[in-house]
């Protein structure tokens, strides 16, 4: 929200109160609380019809130093809150020292200072460097009336030059957040708006620290575009409370928010597979499906999950949780049927209940709606006719949804897709009395919390698994999120792909999209390209609108590529959950911005149209029919995963790719663990694994094999020496089982200590890994 008419005036209507004279400074040992006059007051009349603003400094964890703004603190609290399960209970992490007029809040390698005798400036500092990150100067702290009454309490945080940033939630406009103005307001608006489903109110900075802004209702940005040296933000409130969060790498950043807020769980390793669904509007039945499912295992595609999207149900009653008897007369026997050919199911729900469904009157009657200040249960026919929404702010409503639910785990479901839970209105009464304004964005927690604790207690912990539209800080806990609304084109598999990077860098670390895009029918290049991306993503769901996503509706090419990129990912899957697993216990996505990875290669700071997948491993998706693509490889020898073919980075490489390839490069020195299971995501990864050891430098690395729980099963010690031997020791289950090491198109297999060593052992006539394809 912009406040400003330039750099002199306000706009009309407009004031603003800034912080500026400090009038003193209260301390415990591990905070401080300065008062700050809005103008300078050099005698006792000043001190007078003159408001003050309280600026709080604290530190809730190590590395993270809050400050809460407040002008009047009269106002009543009602929540909801975001829960910050990392705070330390009592005073808090940090330490206070002063030094004449400077008092210092030091939390880990992060401070922040005061200087009583000098105009406002809140400056925060990296300790191990004494480098200035950014403070809040003498306009950063304040609070601002505008036309309407309304009072915002606004914050702005310095930018240095040639600073980034970036997060936000998921979000599809430019990557780099510089020059935008932002909104924290769920929407949906689909992927090719300014509108979001995921609003996450945390930024990453390039220059190592973060600023999560802990206010679940509207968050307004305005970054560098309003003042251009300044990211400010605001809400309709009398206090704004933000964390400044240290570095000073960016992985080291999201380590520290995700302790905060909350660690991704760990996704069970089936849901890793291919996921196919029913898609939307088409028309379907079991025959139907089990066409689909047939068709697939008759054409060498591995599939691992089945969904049933919204028509599972009536028309008109949604959410009522019972199937349409006459599509699916037979449940029960379907779901066995189709989970005796080895499959998982997810079925579409939504937390929305439409007046025809026979839940309306019993949730009524109950008090399970959301109802409007008068009292009538707020409704209307957007999406359902007569629909309302589900109060999850009732205990009892929070319990009676999940009991809803469950039947359906009872019958054979495993998963659901939580879709929705965006537009949520704001003239209503919630049950705990929260206000509407914060519980608009907050809603979508508790409604995926919910889902994900019912299939906790049921499937047990590490089986729960969703697949989430909608999402705010904290949301994280429950996996996965998929992109939402796109279009079936290059350009819309491009802002999917700028969305999930934004999303990554704002603490989730898991991410899927409808491959092929969502709405309209994909030209059978674009759906095949989208095939690769979507199948080196973290999680990989086939899924249209009005247009079905079996790959034989796309050409031959695309049956080819939907198996070799499946039967590739269950190869990668030692390496991918070993990844998924570093995610859930530091926060670090599976899908990686490149600059996470090189945070000191100022060109893969502005990369969004590639990623790592995992540390190693660097995928440039193609967007175009002819196969050019255009990619940047950072410094080092990479290594053509499909092909073995060497590239030097510190450069862009321009490359043409057949519909069965894309630039996916192994990082120098990195060491590969590959599955021999082509056939399930979750197989036995030891049982033939290969260490495939890319180009490097002489040294040491130890590589883990997680088991299905995340936990690791087999250690791998491996050396490079001068002369080029190679030599790997197994440990943990791994010292027991025949593995193979391959080294620079050679390979030796054994047991315990192996080594490959330079010109000797038997010549490997395939490139790093393959994948078989139909026919083969």
């Amino acid at each position: 929200m912009k406040f400003t008419d330039g750099f002199w005036l306000m706009r009309e209507g407009v004031t603003a109160s800034c912080a500026t004279d400090v009038r003193d400074v209260q301390t415990t040992a591990e905070t401080f609380t300065a008062h700050a006059a809005v103008k300078r007051v050099e005698r006792r009349g000043d001190t007078l019809n003159s408001p003050l603003i309280t600026v709080e400094c604290f530190s809730p964890a190590e590395g993270v130093i809050g400050v809460r703004a407040t002008h009047h603190a009269g106002r009543r609290d009602t929540g909801p809150h975001f829960a910050l399960p990392g705070a330390q209970p009592g005073p808090g992490a940090g330490k206070v020292t002063q030094d004449g007029t400077v008092t210092t809040l030091t939390s880990g390698p992060l401070s922040v200072r005061l200087d009583t005798a000098a105009p406002w400036d809140l400056a925060f500092t990296d300790e191990t460097t004494g480098t200035r990150l950014t403070a809040a100067e003498r306009k950063g702290t304040a609070f601002v009336t505008t036309p309407d009454g309304a009072h915002h309490m606004r914050a702005q945080l310095s930018l240095g030059v040639g600073e980034q940033i970036y997060g936000l939630g998921e979000r599809f406009t430019p990557f780099i957040r510089n020059g935008q103005s932002v909104d924290i307001w769920q929407e949906d608006g689909g992927t090719s708006s300014e509108q979001a489903y995921k609003n996450v109110p945390f930024h990453l900075s390039s220059r190592g620290y973060g600023v999560f802004v802990n206010h679940p209702g509207k968050v307004s940005y305005e970054i560098g575009s309003e003042a251009v040296g300044q990211v400010q933000f605001s809400v309709e409130d009398q206090t704004l409370e933000y964390f400044v969060i240290a570095g000073p790498t960016p992985k080291d950043v999201l380590n520290r928010y995700t302790a905060l807020t909350g660690r991704p769980a760990l996704p069970p390793a089936w849901s890793f597979g291919l996921w196919l669904t029913t898609s939307f509007t088409t028309p379907y039945d079991e025959a139907t499906v089990t066409s689909f499912v047939d068709g697939m295992a008759e054409r060498g595609i591995p599939l691992s999950v089945f969904h049933f999207d919204c028509f599972w149900m009536r028309e008109y009653q949604w959410s009522d949780f019972a199937w349409d008897p006459q599509t699916f007369p037979d449940p029960e026997g379907m779901l066995t049927r189709l989970k005796d050919k080895g499959l998982k199911i997810s079925v579409w729900i939504n937390p929305y209940i439409a007046q025809k469904s026979a839940l309306f009157a019993e949730a009524r009657e109950q008090g399970y709606l959301v109802r409007r200040p008068n009292g009538d249960i707020w409704q209307w026919d957007l999406w359902q006719a007569g629909m309302a929404l589900v109060d999850f702010t009732n205990p009892d409503a929070y319990t009676w949804f999940q009991s809803k639910l469950k039947p359906l785990l009872d019958q054979g479901v495993d998963c659901f897709k939580t879709d929705f839970g965006e537009r949520i209105p704001t003239d209503v009464a919630w049950h705990d009395g929260s206000d509407p304004e914060r519980m608009h964005n907050y809603y979508t927690h508790l409604y995926n919390q919910c889902v994900f604790e019912l299939l906790e207690a049921e499937r047990g912990p590490g089986e729960a698994v969703l697949f989430a539209r909608s999402a705010t800080a904290g949301g994280q806990q429950f996996p996965v999120h998929w992109g939402g609304d796109c279009w079936s084109s290059f350009e819309a598999m491009s802002e999917s792909l700028r969305g999930g990077l934004s999303l990554s860098l704002s603490g989730f670390g898991f991410w899927s999209h409808d491959i092929g895009g969502f709405e309209g029918t994909p030209d059978p290049a674009v759906f095949t390209r989208w095939l690769a991306f979507g199948l080196l993503s973290s999680h990989s769901r086939l899924h249209g609108s009005s247009s079905y996503r079996v790959p034989w509706e796309f050409g031959d090419q695309a049956v080819e590529a939907a198996a070799r990129f499946t039967r590739l990912k269950h190869r990668l899957m030692p390496y991918l959950y070993g990844a998924a697993a570093q995610a859930r216990s530091t926060g670090i996505p599976l899908m990686r911005p490149m600059l996470l990875e090189f945070p000191d290669d100022p060109t893969a700071r502005t990369l969004d149209r590639q990623y790592m997948l995992g540390a190693d491993l660097l995928v440039a998706p193609v967007f175009t029919a002819d196969g050019d693509v255009e990619f940047y490889l950072p410094a080092g020898t990479w290594t053509h995963l499909l092909t073995g073919e060497h590239a030097e980075g510190g450069r862009w490489h321009r490359e043409r790719h057949g519909f069965d390839s894309l630039p996916l490069y192994v990082r120098e020195n990195a060491v590969l663990p590959l599955g021999a299971d082509e056939e399930r995501p979750d197989g036995d990864w030891l049982t033939g694994l290969t260490l495939f050891v890319a180009p490097g430098t002489p040294g040491e690395r130890t590589v883990t094999v997680p088991d299905h729980t995340g936990a690791t099963a087999a250690t791998y010690h491996v050396v490079r020496h001068s002369d080029g031997t190679v030599r790997a020791l197994a440990g943990g289950q791994g010292a027991r089982q025949p593995f193979r090491l391959s080294v620079a198109g050679r390979h030796t297999e054994g047991t315990g200590e192996i080594e490959v060593t330079h010109g000797h052992g038997a010549p490997a006539c395939a490139p790093p890994v393959t994948a078989r394809t139909p026919g083969q």
